[in-house]
């Protein structure tokens, strides 16, 4: 798969950032209302990890090039909070975006996706938040904030990313209650064989 050159990662991400930064509205009178801050959480699996390794896996250099990657990507997002659940690989995939952006890394328990949820939806409106799961985790928790994805494995009855799917990235914004979530799911770095 070929690797989008930056113009055409801008005409992806255009409709990400329109989902990201606080809109103002006006009332039916041409008046303007108090702007709609949402909370975006930005969901991505762990990258590529090392197979050898059964406890607790490291990334493989694919892996850490992927994190390089999201930082990069994410860089200019206006990320605000950083979460991972504890384990090596999940922290390392986070961890240049955290650095880069002078963040804390928060763990979380993967074991209970729905008071995680809750927590997310609970933020200061305009916050955006990187969380980094794994493969059954990571689509869990986008359904558990309310989000839709599309073509899903299941594995024990969850939906789940494939084996060797470490390219998506889900975009949910959580606006003011009421109002329709939103989920956009993009893929970045290379695709892994």
């Amino acid at each position: 798969m070929k690797r989008l050159s930056f113009q055409a990662l801008l005409l992806v991400a255009a409709p990400l950032l329109l989902l990201v930064l606080p809109h103002v509205l006006q009332d039916p009178e041409g008046q303007e209302v108090a702007p709609l801050e949402c909370i975006t959480v930005i969901a991505v699996r762990h990258g590529e990890k090392d197979r050898t390794e059964k406890r607790d896996p490291v990334l493989t250099e694919a892996g850490e090039e992927r994190a390089r990657e999201l930082a990069r990507m994410l860089s200019a997002s206006g990320v605000s909070h950083v979460f991972s659940t504890p384990y090596r690989r999940t922290r390392a995939t986070v961890a240049p975006l955290a650095a880069l952006m002078e963040l804390e890394v928060t763990e979380y328990s993967p074991k209970d996706l729905g008071s995680f949820a809750k927590r997310l939806a609970q933020l200061p409106p305009g916050s955006v938040a990187l969380v980094a799961g794994h493969s059954n985790t990571t689509p869990s928790l986008v359904l558990a904030l309310g989000g839709k994805i599309v073509e899903l494995e299941t594995l024990n009855g969850v939906p789940a990313l494939g084996d060797q799917q470490f390219d998506r990235l889900f975009v949910t914004t959580l606006p003011p209650a009421g109002q329709q979530v939103n989920t956009l799911e993009l893929r970045f770095g290379a695709e892994t064989k």
